[in-house]
């Protein structure tokens, strides 16, 4: 729902390419603490998780939180969430 424009074929081609990125637990706990602070704001919450743009909203949080972990919306954001939907520690 709020992946629009979202096609499987770029997201194997950036894999491809090696642009797949570790993160580190303060990078980890910093989204999750962000993500808790935007569903709380209301601002992007839809019955289903979030609307559109909470990606680019979560990169501005996480921009003052990591100001030198250059964490992006896309791909890096849209990834680990993906991931952690996939391990069933978001839903």
């Amino acid at each position: 729902i709020f992946m629009s424009g979202f096609s499987q074929s770029s997201v194997s081609s950036q894999s491809s390419r090696g642009t797949k990125r570790k993160w580190i637990p303060e990078e980890d706990a910093a989204l999750v603490a962000c993500m808790v602070d935007l569903h709380n704001a209301g601002t992007f919450n839809v019955d289903t998780g979030f609307k559109a743009g909470y990606l680019n909203e979560l990169e501005k949080m996480l921009e003052k939180v990591l100001p030198n972990a250059m964490l992006k919306a896309k791909p890096n954001l849209e990834s680990m969430i993906r991931t952690l939907k996939r391990d069933g520690i978001m839903t």
